[in-house]
């Protein structure tokens, strides 16, 4: 219930109504190399649903940085997960360079992409773009039905020009509302 109190105190910064399944988590930490991974970045954790994905794929001596804008939801992220590897900034996701202050392996997102601003969505995607090593990994999701919309299509072209190779899962049906990956590898 979390997830969509925030929702309703506000929707432009929570961006979803209910959290994502563990599908979906599994589908976006699926063949990104977490389990090779020294250091990974989380945008948009939320209720931690991915954050958990992550953690059972990490190796014992990797690092995972979750950034999260709303602070109710960083508060209880970090409030209830012991995982010393785990490091939890209440930030926005445009400052993920000086949060992590050096290349990460993977970054993993939750964000709200179709909702937010165009110039704030292409600082995040920059901000990315910047902190993933030669050859890391970007996977976000975006839902089956707003897939055709033109936020949608535009924030998919945007990934496109900022990275080498864009690839789209199959749909994840067992999520509501279903949804699909985006795996986006940095240039090596």
């Amino acid at each position: 219930m979390a997830i969509t109190t925030e929702f309703l105190r506000r929707p432009l910064m929570t961006g979803a109504v209910a959290a994502s399944s563990r599908r979906l988590a599994y589908a976006m930490t699926e063949g990104i190399g977490l389990e090779r991974a020294r250091l990974v970045a989380e945008l948009g954790p939320g209720t931690g649903v991915f954050t958990d994905a992550i953690l059972a794929r990490l190796a014992p001596d990797a690092r995972l940085v979750a950034v999260e804008l709303n602070p109710v939801l960083a508060a209880r992220l970090s409030a209830t997960r012991r995982d010393t590897r785990l490091t939890v900034v209440q930030d926005t996701a445009a400052d993920l360079a000086a949060v992590v202050g050096e290349p990460v392996d993977a970054v993993v997102s939750g964000l709200p992409w179709t909702v937010m601003p165009q110039d704030r969505r292409g600082h995040i995607l920059d901000a990315v773009a910047e902190v993933l090593a030669p050859g890391g990994q970007f996977t976000t999701f975006a839902y089956l039905h707003a897939a055709w919309t033109p936020p949608a299509r535009h924030f998919t072209a945007e990934l496109a020009c900022r990275f080498d190779r864009l690839e789209r899962s199959k749909a994840v049906w067992a999520n509501l509302p279903p949804a699909f990956v985006h795996r986006a590898t940095q240039r090596p």
